[in-house]
């Protein structure tokens, strides 16, 4: 046996099917074995796996054991003279696996191979060739200055920057994306280090081959996709936490005294302020459109406050300065929490729901207006005017925005990136099945054959620069049945990461890409959708609950009178309001758990009003899975009124 090629998967089925397929013909070429270790995934992995993919070695972890943990349940029952840690969100070449082997055999003070690496815009991927990280190598990497000096040895010595992507190079760290090893090197060093749950044991294996006295080296002649981000999200603060963590326990391990101190004194820090950074970013990208468009509401109100001043009463000083910092404020407050309830700030953006947030809002105000003591009146004049100059500059600035972002004004309106199909009739025509079965929108503007020229296609493979060139084509999706991933990894680099791609898999039923490492892959697939996942209906769920919640303490006696456990009632009121608990959730069922999208558990939930006498899990599952895809706020309060009874169970 030649090679043995592990994978370990966790929720990413429809990536690892794509990989699988690639494996399965790159292996084709050399004597191997595939192993694929899931850590109790919850997408029907492992089912898809023993379907689609007899071949392949399954090992079915009951728990999630770790990345280091579950590779090496497979590398030890691995017979190949060499052995291939693989990521299940990748795509390798037909030629990848003889390419290393031939330089491996070739090689023999060679200990570790990593490969070219490029993500699923087209981008290479630095991360492809690395160097160790020492203190001075994590500073740079951490502050930015790598990012600053790309190409210099000193400050970017973790990506090696100032090696050619394009030449083979000697390195000291290999991705943990592709790690192509000798089984004699593993014997001597050792396997991964089982106490990095995820993110660092690459580093330390790789450091570990080189004290061995082996060499690790870098090799451009074969290229893979690598879709990061699929089993973590690289922006979040799990993601920096679980990278700078698995940093300091190889410090612990490497590095001795001073400098180990030093070093992971650095990593803690390092950790709070990109924790710190990360949280900023969010809220910025949050909060930056109501922040902007409630600055310019509050700068029109002021103007208006002048004007009518001046043209209604003809006196500059009618109003009191208390307007400004006390009704204005407020009046944005209403109005911007009115459309974020609306809807408004979701994607994507819907005319309707500007028009309904600030109608609500004006509502609001203007039956407030009423109750308000004479002096913190200003004038009725000024809300509606201020409405009307709300709606006006929210929808010049989005229209802006917009036009900035799409070089349309077509707002509201979904884009449709105009779209080439690469492969042949059947599978371009299985593809646009696809995609109308996901209700995906498209402007198709034609296909393009792989290589003969056929009646009606926009050209041939070998054309497709110009063919994007002339057509203007945003996006392509290549039928990977029809074209061999080495074509479409070279049609990815070549064209940029302008574009967008994805790939058809052969036999699959979802169209799969990836255009950011930071964000998970966009899939066209024909999967369940839950209404209960889109934010707007879930702040209105939130919004019923405290509506119910507030009606309930307000008219407590006659509650009491109809619910079986009065405590019970007032402690879920308490719960409700706060948010540890919803009035209507799914009920207890393992599988729900994990396949639906996540609320808050609920004081009843859609089996308790049927009344069924001990469901099976089934059953239950069934239930919620209905109450998730199809949700309306009437489901919560038709299931609310039948079990008014049961308010107050615990």
């Amino acid at each position: 046996m030649k090679l043995s090629i592990v994978i370990v998967n966790y929720n990413v089925r429809y990536f690892l099917e794509q990989t699988l397929l690639s494996v399965r013909k790159a292996a084709a070429h050399v004597s191997a074995e595939v192993f694929v270790v899931d850590n109790n995934s919850v997408d029907d992995s492992v089912s898809m796996v023993r379907e689609k993919f007899p071949e392949v070695k399954l090992i079915a972890n009951q728990g999630n054991p770790g990345f280091s943990i579950a590779n090496n349940q497979a590398i030890r029952q691995a017979a190949g003279e060499y052995v291939l840690l693989l990521n299940p969100d990748t795509l390798v070449e037909e030629d990848t696996f003889t390419t290393c082997v031939a330089f491996m055999d070739a090689h023999p003070e060679a200990g570790g191979l990593g490969v070219r690496m490029i993500d699923g815009a087209g981008n290479f991927l630095p991360e492809s060739k690395r160097g160790f990280p020492s203190p001075w190598v994590a500073f740079a990497k951490t502050f930015g200055l790598a990012k600053i000096f790309p190409s210099s040895p000193r400050f970017n010595h973790y990506h090696l920057g100032y090696l050619s992507e394009h030449e083979t190079h000697e390195i000291e760290v290999l991705s943990g994306a592709f790690m192509f090893m000798r089984s004699s090197a593993l014997e001597k060093v050792g396997l991964l280090d089982e106490a990095f749950f995820m993110y660092g044991e690459d580093i330390d294996l790789s450091y570990r081959i080189v004290q061995g006295g082996y060499k690790n080296y870098y090799l451009p002649t074969t290229t893979i996709i690598h879709y990061k981000g699929e089993s973590t999200k690289k922006g979040s603060l799990n993601y920096v936490k679980a990278f700078y963590q698995a940093m300091i326990i190889f410090a612990r391990k490497h590095f001795q005294g001073g400098q180990a101190r030093l070093f992971v004194a650095m990593l803690q820090g390092a950790i709070y302020l990109r924790a710190g950074m990360t949280l900023v970013s969010n809220m910025i990208r949050k909060i930056y459109l109501p922040a902007l468009e409630g600055i310019l509401i509050y700068l029109g109100l002021i103007f208006l406050q002048n004007f009518w001043a001046n043209y209604h009463f003809q006196n500059p000083d009618y109003y009191e300065p208390a307007v400004r910092y006390i009704n204005f404020p407020l009046y944005v407050l209403i109005w911007l929490g009115s459309n974020f309830f609306s809807g408004a700030y979701d994607e994507p953006f819907r005319l309707r729901r500007l028009l309904r947030g600030l109608l609500m809002g004006t509502l609001i105000l203007a039956a407030t207006y009423g109750f308000l003591e004479q002096e913190y009146r200003s004038s009725r004049a000024l809300i509606l005017l201020g409405a009307a100059w709300a709606f006006g500059i929210t929808l010049a600035t989005r229209m802006l925005l917009y036009f900035m972002r799409y070089k349309s004004l077509a707002i509201g309106q979904e884009q449709q990136r105009r779209l080439v199909l690469v492969g042949s009739e059947e599978e371009a025509s299985r593809a646009l099945q696809l995609l109308q079965q996901a209700n995906v929108r498209t402007n198709l503007v034609g296909r393009v054959a792989p290589e003969n020229k056929e009646t009606g296609t926009l050209g041939v493979l070998n054309q497709l620069d110009e063919v994007v060139r002339i057509y203007r084509i945003e996006e392509l999706i290549f039928c990977s049945r029809d074209l061999p991933a080495q074509a479409i990894m070279k049609w990815m680099s070549t064209l940029g990461p302008k574009m967008l791609y994805k790939i058809l898999p052969e036999d699959s039923v979802s169209i799969i890409g990836s255009h950011s490492k930071n964000h998970s892959g966009e899939l066209y697939t024909i999967d369940v959708q839950f209404a209960i996942a889109q934010p707007l209906l879930r702040r209105n769920k939130r919004l019923l609950d405290i509506g119910m919640s507030l009606f309930l303490l307000l008219f407590f006696p006659v509650s009491m009178l109809i619910v079986k456990k009065t405590l019970g009632l007032f402690q879920n009121i308490f719960k409700v309001l706060i948010g540890r608990r919803s009035w209507v959730g799914y009920a207890d069922s393992p599988t729900s758990k994990e396949l639906l999208p996540k609320i808050k558990p609920g004081v009843l939930n859609p089996v308790l009003p049927l009344e069924i006498s001990q469901p099976d899990e089934a059953t239950v599952h069934r239930l919620n899975l209905l109450y998730a895809k199809d949700y309306q706020l009437w489901m919560d309060l038709d299931i609310v009124w039948k079990g008014r009874g049961d308010l107050g169970r615990q």
